[in-house]
């Protein structure tokens, strides 16, 4: 973005478009089990998954990983759904407004922490990465 506001809310392909563009900057040796995972960008959580996860208002939800994570993975597993990193649009572009923090960097950040899902990694343990590294 070229730092003026745009005159419309950005869909759900630019969005995918900066996911993937956080994806094609992930390093080896973790890009190397990401070949599999598929991205979706949707306007909001189902009402489903916002149950499940106890959430009433589904602009406080902005990614979701589904899958087993990596280490937990077998020869034996097959037939399932692939592992999925879901981005939920209108909550993104609700936080993207309310921050200030580019879009860019707003969904390389949420992409990376549902990566981090996929390796197994809780939501305390990428906290403390992240206070970690600054």
């Amino acid at each position: 973005m070229s730092g003026q506001a745009p005159s419309h809310a950005p869909d759900a392909a630019v969005i995918e478009a900066l996911a993937r563009d956080a994806l094609a900057r992930i390093p080896e040796p973790f890009a190397t089990h990401l070949g599999d995972v598929v991205l979706l960008v949707e306007e909001f959580a189902d009402d489903e998954t916002l149950d499940a996860m106890g959430i009433e208002d589904p602009f406080e939800l902005t990614g979701l990983y589904h899958g087993r994570p990596v280490g937990e993975k077998s020869a034996f597993d097959s037939g399932g759904l692939p592992d999925r990193i879901h981005l939920y649009r209108r909550a993104i572009l609700d936080e993207w407004c309310d921050t200030g923090v580019s879009l860019q960097a707003l969904v390389t950040h949420i992409v990376v922490h549902e990566v981090g899902h996929h390796f197994g990694l809780s939501d305390d343990d990428m906290h403390a990465l992240e206070d970690a590294a600054g």
